[in-house]
C-alpha cells in the first residue's frame, strides 16, 4: 500500500465513525433544547474536551505552528496567551455560567446576554449579538473550509475547491443528523485526535532536528523582541497584542456552550483538570513543531508546515493520523460554529420562549454552511488572520458583556453600547492600516473599552 492510499483509507475510516457519530445523536436528539444543548447532560470529558477541540480549530494546528516557523523564538508568547485563555474560561465563566443559564432558562449564549437579571429579553441585543455571530462565523468557518482544502491539496494533490466541498459535506451531515450530541461527541474524538498529533509529531521532528541546533537557530533572537526582530515599544506591542488573545476565549459563544451543558460544579472541577492538561500538551506541541520545521525543511507555505513534515517523517498509517488531527481540528470548530451560528437565526432573533421545529434550524445550518463555502473558494486570506479577526471580534463583542452579566446586572444602554463599540471597533482596526506587529489595537483596544462600558453601567446602576 502506497502513503497516499494508506492515508487516505486512513480518513475515510475516521469520516465513517463521524457519520456514525451523528446517526446515533440523532436518536437523542428530540428537541430544540436538545439540538443546541445536549438537555444540559454532558461530563466532564465530553464537555472538556469538545470545549477544547472547538475552541482551538485549524488555527492551532496549522497556524500557531506555521507562526512559530516563521516567527521563530518570539512565538513562544502564543503559549501564555492561549493557556490563560483556558484558565479564564474554566476557573471563572464555567462555574458562574453553568449556574447562571439553568438560572435564567438560557440555551445559547445570546440568551444569556440578552436577559437582565428581572428575566426580561433584550430585542435588540438579540438582534445585534445575532448579527455579529452570523458575521464573524462566516469568515471563522470559511477559514476553517480552506484549511482543510489545503490540507488535501499538500497531501493528494487534489483540487482545493473540491476538497473544501468535501469537508464541508461531511461536516454538514452529522451536525445535521445530532446536533449538540454528534457535535460534542465528535469533537471529543477530535480532540483527543489533536492531542496525539501534538505528541508524536513534534517529538519525531524534533529528535530529527535536534534540540541543540532548535535553540542554536535563534542566536540574535531576544525572547523580548517581535518577529521582525525589533524591541523597545515594537517589541511591547507585539507581546501584549499576542497576549490579548487570552481575553477573547470568554467571548466565544461555541465554547462557552459547553459550560451551559456540563452537569454540576463537581464535573466542571473534573472538567478543568482535563481542559487544562490539553492545552499543556497542544500548544507547547505546536510550537516545537514550528521551530524544528525551521531546521527541517525549507518552504513558504508556512501554515502547511505540519502537514509536510508529517508525510516526510512519518509512516504512512501515522500520517494519516496526524491529517485526520488537523481535519479534526477543522471539524471541531467548523460543525460547532455551525450549530450557533443556525440558533441565532433560528433561536435568539426570535425569543428563547418560543419553540422551533428541528427542520427550520437544520435548513439554517445548510444555508450557513453554503455561505462559508463560498466565501472559502473565492476569499483568499490566511487562516491565521482570518480566524483571529473572528475570534476578536466576538471576544471584545460579547466577553465584557458575559464577565458583566456574571457579576450581577448591567443597564440595558450599557450592554448594547459595549457589544456594538467591542465589534466595531474591532473590524475599524482589523481593515484600518494601524496594524502594528501582535495586532495591540485589534486585540486589546476594543476589548478594554467594552469592559469600561460595562463596569461604569455597574457602578452607575
Amino acid at each position: 500500500m502506497t502513503n497516499t492510499s494508506a492515508i487516505l483509507v486512513t480518513l475515510i475510516i475516521y469520516k465513517i465513525v463521524l457519520i456514525l457519530i451523528g446517526i446515533w445523536a440523532n436518536k437523542r436528539t428530540k428537541s430544540t433544547s436538545d439540538y443546541f444543548l445536549g438537555g444540559r447532560k454532558l461530563g466532564p470529558w465530553v464537555a472538556a474536551l469538545s470545549a477544547s477541540a472547538s475552541s482551538s480549530s485549524a488555527w492551532t494546528l496549522l497556524g500557531v505552528s506555521g507562526a512559530a516557523y516563521l516567527w521563530g523564538l518570539p512565538a513562544i508568547w502564543l503559549f501564555p496567551a492561549t493557556l490563560s485563555g483556558f484558565l479564564i474560561n474554566w476557573y471563572y465563566i464555567a462555574p458562574r455560567l453553568s449556574s447562571h443559564s439553568q438560572r435564567v432558562g438560557a440555551i445559547t449564549l445570546t440568551d444569556v446576554l440578552a436577559t437582565d437579571d428581572l428575566g426580561r429579553s433584550i430585542k435588540e441585543l438579540r438582534w445585534l449579538a445575532s448579527f455579529i455571530i452570523l458575521f464573524c462565523f462566516v469568515f471563522y468557518i470559511a477559514s476553517q473550509f480552506d484549511a482543510a482544502g489545503q490540507s488535501f491539496q499538500s497531501t493528494f494533490g487534489m483540487d482545493k475547491n473540491m476538497s473544501i466541498l468535501l469537508g464541508a459535506g461531511i461536516i454538514l451531515i452529522y451536525t445535521l443528523l445530532g446536533g449538540f450530541w454528534a457535535v460534542s461527541v465528535s469533537d471529543t474524538l477530535q480532540g483527543i485526535m489533536m492531542a496525539l498529533s501534538a505528541i508524536i509529531l513534534p517529538i519525531v521532528a524534533v529528535s530529527h532536528a535536534g534540540l541543540g541546533n532548535i535553540f542554536a537557530s535563534f542566536p540574535d533572537q531576544p525572547i523580548f523582541s517581535s518577529p521582525s526582530g525589533m524591541g523597545g515599544i515594537v517589541a511591547i506591542g507585539f507581546i501584549l497584542g499576542t497576549m490579548g488573545i487570552g481575553i477573547a476565549y470568554p467571548g466565544q459563544p461555541h465554547v462557552v456552550n459547553r459550560f451551559m451543558a456540563i452537569e454540576g460544579k463537581e464535573k466542571i472541577k473534573q472538567g478543568r483538570t482535563i481542559a487544562i492538561s490539553w492545552a499543556l500538551i497542544i500548544y507547547p506541541g505546536m510550537i516545537f513543531l514550528g521551530w524544528a520545521g525551521r531546521i527541517l525543511v525549507d518552504m513558504t507555505g508556512h501554515e502547511q508546515i505540519l502537514i509536510v513534515i508529517g508525510n516526510q517523517l512519518l509512516p504512512p498509517v501515522l500520517a494519516g493520523i496526524i491529517l485526520a488531527a488537523v481535519l479534526s481540528a477543522i471539524m471541531s470548530t467548523a460543525d460547532s460554529q455551525l450549530l450557533v451560528a443556525s440558533s441565532s437565526v433560528s433561536h435568539d432573533i426570535k425569543g428563547q420562549k418560543e419553540e422551533f421545529s428541528l427542520n427550520q434550524t437544520r435548513i439554517v445550518v445548510a444555508i450557513i454552511c453554503v455561505l462559508a463555502v463560498t466565501m472559502a473558494i473565492f476569499v483568499d486570506k490566511s487562516i491565521y488572520s482570518r480566524v483571529l479577526f473572528a475570534f476578536s471580534a466576538m471576544g471584545a463583542a460579547f466577553g465584557p458583556l458575559l464577565l458583566g452579566r456574571m457579576q450581577g446586572g448591567v443597564p440595558k444602554i450599557n450592554a448594547i453600547a459595549s457589544m456594538a463599540v467591542g465589534f466595531f471597533m474591532t473590524l475599524f482596526f482589523y481593515y484600518s492600516d494601524l496594524k502594528p506587529e501582535g495586532n495591540p489595537l485589534e486585540r486589546l483596544v476594543p476589548f478594554i473599552l467594552a469592559f469600561l462600558i460595562v463596569q461604569w453601567g455597574r457602578k452607575k446602576g
